[in-house]
């Protein structure tokens, strides 16, 4: 079984887990956009039984974006780390550009395409959704 690690900017929050990553997509929605800071977000979703925090909880801080999901970012740099959401107890997405280790998973979709940045453009062959279609 395969174990990824990751961290934020500044380094004081490290995490792993192991096993495999479910697949993943882009996500322009404009909340997505505004919690990454960028055209889109890039989450993957993990078996929450696998994934620790390496002794840096206490640089962990929540944010409540939206009712039954909690944002997680690093309280000295701020970096956005992973997200949990209600319906899906058992998985915790990881923000993608926080993973240390390689991956070479492709995307399977642009999601919300309908809310992405005017000033964007999409120019990969990946299938497109104008809101959360799969």
């Amino acid at each position: 079984m395969k174990k990824y690690e990751g961290s934020c900017l500044c380094g004081f929050v490290t995490y792993s887990f192991t096993g495999e990553i479910a697949g993943y997509n882009y996500c322009h929605c404009s909340g997505c956009r505004k919690a990454s800071g960028t055209t889109y977000s890039t989450n993957a979703g993990v078996d929450i039984t696998t994934f620790m925090l390496e002794d840096s909880k206490k640089y962990v801080k929540e944010y409540q974006s939206s009712p039954g999901t909690i944002l997680s970012f690093c309280s000295n740099c701020g970096s956005p780390l992973f997200s949990k959401v209600d319906r899906t107890p058992n998985m915790i997405r990881v923000r993608l550009g926080t993973l240390d280790t390689e991956m070479d998973m492709k995307a399977k979709a642009h999601i919300f395409v309908s809310e992405k940045a005017s000033w964007h453009d999409i120019t990969d062959d990946i299938q497109q959704f104008e809101n959360f279609a799969l």
